[in-house]
């Protein structure tokens, strides 16, 4: 009786992972590739499968233009297969009919490729600003005012001089509508001095404030980050919701997404030049433990948590590397400068530099989650 209870709480531990897990990356994944391929039928090109996951196909059905839609064995990731590739990485097969090169990607003119390929990452950054601005619409924005109530005695806040009734107003040129929007800046900056603008006595004072770097115990496990030492209002007048119009509330969508591409091409730069520690890249397991937390708030904050995502998947695909869509895009740009295409053994070479890039981080990310189980 015993051993069946083991594996029950080890079942349920799985599917409590794993449900959510799949949801989220489910939602993101089909967002971005069904992108690349509702503007691909437009534009004439020809669309052999539509796959959720990859490796293996455990189902799958074909609609009446001949596509595959199929459910893959591996829930990490997708893909979309045009007429004439030679496989899912999208390189292109060399013996094709007159017919099959004129229903491929490489047989479309240049700008259609070129929206093809742009198409995914922009369907990600299109769901996360109709979601949000659905929320906002549909259910308010409620911001608490970023009044300062306390400042924790010894904190980076303290130092440097901001004061319990302070209210701010920008962190490094970055407008706070809300307490909420100064954690995200703070938290990804440790060890580096930001201009905070607060409003004291009716006059804006301009601060330098340097984030401390702490260890702290998060909902989602001990993390790393920049803090400042800051006490919100618990005044309940300070708790202000608005119900934007329509209109209003896509100008919300639209802020709250670049917001995200924002804080993320930041930390991205920083990482590249030193000033940013990569101990905060995620990956899968880090996903599965988030989603997993994130689910006991309910659907829509999974679902929040997918527009989020849905960003930086965005984001991450414009990158210039070869077999992600910024690469591809790449390329177009410079058979537009050239005026013919690179050669196939010059593109073989960039991908395969690509994949290894890809398949690099990957590792590395999904080594930084486990190490952070480890020793949380």
């Amino acid at each position: 009786m015993e051993f069946v209870t083991t594996i029950a709480s080890y079942a349920w531990l799985a599917v409590s992972y794993i449900g959510p897990f799949l949801l989220v990356i489910g939602v993101v994944v089909f967002v971005h590739e069904y992108g690349h391929f509702f503007v691909a039928r437009r534009c004439g090109a020809g669309v052999k499968v539509f796959s959720l996951g990859v490796g293996p196909e455990l189902f799958g059905v074909n609609d009446r233009h001949g596509t595959r839609w199929r459910l893959s064995a591996i829930p990490l990731g997708g893909y979309v297969r045009f007429v004439g590739d030679r496989n899912s990485a999208g390189a292109p097969d060399a013996a094709l009919s007159d017919d099959e090169r004129r229903l491929s990607l490489a047989g479309q003119p240049l700008p259609a490729r070129a929206a093809i390929v742009t198409a995914g990452p922009m369907a990600n950054f299109l769901f996360a600003i109709l979601f949000f601005a659905g929320t906002a619409y549909f259910l308010g924005e409620a911001r608490l005012i970023p009044r300062i109530e306390r400042i924790q005695p010894g904190s980076a806040a303290e130092l440097a001089g901001i004061r319990a009734g302070d209210i701010v107003k920008s962190v490094d040129g970055q407008t706070i509508a809300g307490f909420a929007d100064i954690f995200p800046i703070v938290s990804m900056r440790p060890g580096e001095t930001m201009t905070i603008v607060v409003e004291r006595g009716g006059q804006d004072v301009s601060i330098a404030a340097t984030p401390a770097l702490k260890e702290v115990e998060t909902p989602f496990g001990r993390q790393r980050l920049g803090l400042l030492g800051l006490g919100a209002s618990s005044d309940p007048g300070d708790m202000r919701t608005t119900y934007p119009s329509l209109m209003q509330a896509l100008v919300s969508g639209v802020a709250q997404s670049w917001s995200i591409v924002r804080r993320t091409a930041d930390y991205i730069f920083r990482l590249i030049d030193g000033r940013a520690s990569a101990d905060q890249l995620s990956g899968p397991v880090r996903i599965a433990q988030v989603s997993n937390v994130t689910a006991s708030f309910g659907l829509s904050a999974l679902i929040n948590l997918a527009a989020v995502l849905s960003v930086s998947l965005g984001l991450m695909n414009l990158l210039p590397v070869p077999v992600l869509d910024g690469g591809h895009l790449l390329f177009y740009g410079i058979e537009a400068a050239r005026g013919k295409p690179l050669s196939r053994r010059a593109q073989e070479l960039g991908m395969r530099i690509g994949l290894g890039l890809v398949l690099a981080l990957t590792v590395f990310v999904t080594f930084n989650d486990i190490w952070r189980l480890a020793v949380s």
